[in-house]
């Protein structure tokens, strides 16, 4: 999740309308936040982190091998003093698996235990989702891009491709730029991220006392009576479905393994403090970070695994992407939001594919 949060989550607007009460339903652009503020911690993406597996894999109903659900999680690693859970499986040149806004490594069930046939594959929970610690920390996109930054240097230790869904996408981005020595290339799944102008400052005159003391403290009163409602309702398996329903094109994956991934860490004791930081101040200050700036200093090949039919980020910003950045392959998809859980036999050969396209490093350095 998020490029700007209007442009990441508009369409389940329609869906949303019918349950929505008139307050929320101001505008188109504060229509696409309830809707990503539902999603959230709801689902935008899912994932499930493993170590050592083998033939732990479990057949799905649709016969592919899917990661084991595991309630305490796999792996931890310390960062900042904070736990990281993460799942490493197979064995080879190295990819990390990097997943959405409100998801978790366990949405990548379908495609650790097939990429790890052939790669050693890392899936990690960020900061502040999934089965990683619920920092009470101020959030921006940085700190993720410093927290996989240091997972490839501190648990991979040697060049690696970053894949990313949504949120993820953009982390993978941008951790890209801040280490070009050990990043071979990134695989974007339906990113977020806008264009735009980074630079331009907001003009804002000085904060009177009335506005300093009496109107922000109200704000924010209002804004954690808002937004603690809708992490109540994100919580809630129906409304879990009814979302996940509204991206996933053909729906036949949302079953209770996915909605537990999500259920489960929203039920943190700092869960809602966490949605709330993120809904008021990470998500309001994303337009100082374009991908206009990230793609002008990226220097690896790129991957879009484009689901055209998502009702948050249409094909559109794909093809401008590619525009933008010559060095860029572009595979459309029939599918929403979350291609790689709705589609991943397709998702798995394509990534593959294009895995064989790329340079090998003459020499690979370890940290």
């Amino acid at each position: 999740m998020a490029s700007s949060i209007c442009a990441i989550s508009p369409s389940v607007a329609s869906h949303l309308t019918k349950t929505t009460p008139p307050l929320f339903q101001r505008s188109k652009c504060k229509m696409s936040r309830r809707t990503f503020a539902v999603t959230g911690i709801v689902g935008s993406g899912v994932s499930v982190a493993a170590s050592t597996l083998t033939a732990d894999a479990e057949p799905s109903s649709k016969g592919f091998e899917r990661l084991p659900f595991k309630a305490e999680g796999y792996n931890y690693w310390t960062w900042r003093d904070h736990k990281i859970h993460y799942v490493v499986q197979g064995e080879g040149s190295p990819i990390v698996l990097i997943h959405g806004f409100g998801a978790s490594a366990f949405h990548w069930r379908y495609n650790i235990p097939e990429l790890a046939k052939k790669h050693k594959v890392y899936a990690l929970d960020l900061l502040g989702f999934g089965w990683s610690d619920k920092a009470l920390i101020d959030y921006d996109a940085m700190v993720w891009r410093d927290q996989v930054v240091d997972f490839v240097k501190a648990i991979v230790k040697e060049p690696a491709v970053l894949v990313g869904n949504s949120l993820g996408g953009f982390t993978a981005l941008v951790a890209a730029i801040g280490l070009p020595e050990l990043v071979k290339g990134v695989g974007l799944l339906n990113s977020a991220g806008q264009f735009g102008d980074g630079k331009r400052e907001s003009q804002t005159s000085e904060e009177t006392a009335l506005q300093k003391f009496i109107l922000k403290p109200l704000k924010e009163v209002f804004q954690r009576v808002v937004l603690g409602f809708l992490f109540w309702q994100a919580k809630q398996p129906a409304r879990i479905v009814s979302v996940l329903k509204s991206v996933y094109i053909n729906s036949s994956n949302v079953d209770d393994y996915l909605v537990e991934s999500i259920t489960r860490p929203a039920q943190d004791p700092n869960a809602g403090e966490v949605y709330y930081r993120l809904m008021t101040r990470f998500m309001m200050n994303q337009s100082k970070y374009t991908l206009d700036a990230v793609l002008s200093e990226l220097s690896c090949p790129l991957l879009l695994l484009w689901g055209d039919l998502d009702p948050w980020v249409g094909p559109g910003k794909a093809n401008r992407i590619k525009e933008f950045y010559p060095k860029t392959t572009l595979v459309n998809l029939q599918a929403g939001h979350c291609p790689h859980d709705e589609i991943p036999e397709l998702v798995n050969k394509a990534l593959l594919d294009w895995l064989t396209t790329l340079t090998p490093e003459a020499t690979l350095q370890t940290v």
